[in-house]
């Protein structure tokens, strides 16, 4: 059965759920890269490997929805609780301009405390007042507790934001797209159909967005399927992710850490990468991550599917709260990508080329 459905994939016809599962359970790891490669040089055949210069902050870490999964979170009054002005903020971004960020990937946890006016706020003055960077801001948790607390339709709250001048929002938040998981590992937080509704609407709006899934926890192979299948279908109804971004689930410090105590292996990821870059046939960016796996796992993951290398990260706050940091540079970004023999590309958020280095600056 295997031959027929890498002799479908090879001809560039869409497999099936069904035949996904078979692919994904019965493959070989060499083989599954092998095709997962072809696939890439297909979509992308350049030998560049594109990176962005980002910085992840958070402006609160108030969050009522307590995932399982998650260490970052503080409730009201809590030791070590915060949450920033909109000034303190744009400082912040004002910093991280002058080091060379051009993306601000913002999320926090979900407050509803904080005013819809807040988060306009945050986007407009970004806008005016650091415009060298691009605000990547606000996952679907937030713009549904926005839209909760300004009592507008998610359509709505996406249209205020898109009128102040955001046009991008980040796939954080999907977990797996199976409502069975999600029960377990984040009841609060709402159904895999209204992570979907938001980017629906976004997308519809003419916003972009990456596409993500944490694996590794209570999550089978079916509810990895599931979970593709279904942003499959969305980028089939609007073309609005940029890439798919995987990442595996990090115990430290997390009430799921009872149960799931290990890391997922470097060879799941590797797996991850190359089968979401098979069953994600309209998908044009799949993004291997130095970050979340390793700087080794990260450079091999180049080699199964993968054609960008993520953000340099100048601040990550989630990881680290569970006790996993992995700090790096754009110098050092660029040299993983040549060691990996492939060609360094800087882009932006929206994956336009800002340049590409061909050869190493001599220092």
């Amino acid at each position: 059965m295997l031959t027929d459905i890498y002799k479908k994939i090879r001809n560039q016809q869409r497999i099936s759920p069904n035949e996904g599962l078979e692919v994904l359970q019965n493959a070989e790891l060499l083989d599954l890269g092998d095709l997962a490669n072809e696939i890439r040089f297909r979509k992308n055949p350049s030998p560049h490997v594109t990176f962005v210069v980002d910085s992840n902050p958070n402006y609160t870490n108030v969050c009522n929805i307590d995932c399982i999964f998650c260490a970052f979170y503080r409730h009201p009054g809590e030791e070590g609780v915060y949450t920033h002005s909109v000034d303190e903020m744009i400082q912040k971004f004002k910093e991280s301009a002058e080091k060379g960020v051009t993306t601000i990937l913002l999320q926090g946890g979900v407050n509803p405390a904080l005013p819809f006016d807040y988060y306009l706020e945050m986007v407009a003055r970004t806008i005016k007042e650091v415009p060298q960077v691009h605000p990547h801001f606000f996952s679907t948790s937030e713009i549904i507790v926005m839209a909760e607390v300004s009592k507008l339709s998610i359509r709505e709250v996406l249209q205020k934001l898109w009128e102040v001048g955001m046009r991008t929002i980040p796939g954080g938040g999907a977990e797996i797209l199976s409502d069975k998981v999600k029960r377990k590992i984040s009841s609060l937080k709402g159904t895999s159909e209204d992570w979907l509704n938001v980017m629906r609407e976004a997308h519809r709006i003419g916003f972009k967005s990456t596409a993500t899934m944490m694996y590794g926890h209570i999550e089978t192979d079916e509810d990895i399927v599931i979970h593709l299948e279904s942003i499959r279908k969305l980028h089939d109804e609007f073309h609005g992710f940029t890439a798919f971004v995987p990442w595996s689930f990090k115990p430290g410090n997390t009430p799921l850490e009872k149960i799931i105590p290990h890391y997922a292996s470097s060879t799941r990821y590797l797996q991850m990468i190359a089968f979401s870059r098979i069953y994600l046939d309209n998908f044009q960016h799949i993004q291997s991550s130095w970050f979340s796996e390793g700087k080794k796992t990260g450079q091999i993951s180049l080699h199964f599917g993968g054609d960008d290398f993520g953000g340099t990260l100048l601040e990550e706050n989630v990881h680290a709260a569970a006790n996993f940091v992995n700090t790096t540079n754009t110098d050092e970004v660029m040299d993983l990508i040549r060691e990996s023999g492939f060609i360094p590309a800087q882009r932006t958020t929206l994956y336009e080329i800002l340049r590409t280095y061909e050869q190493k600056i001599a220092a």
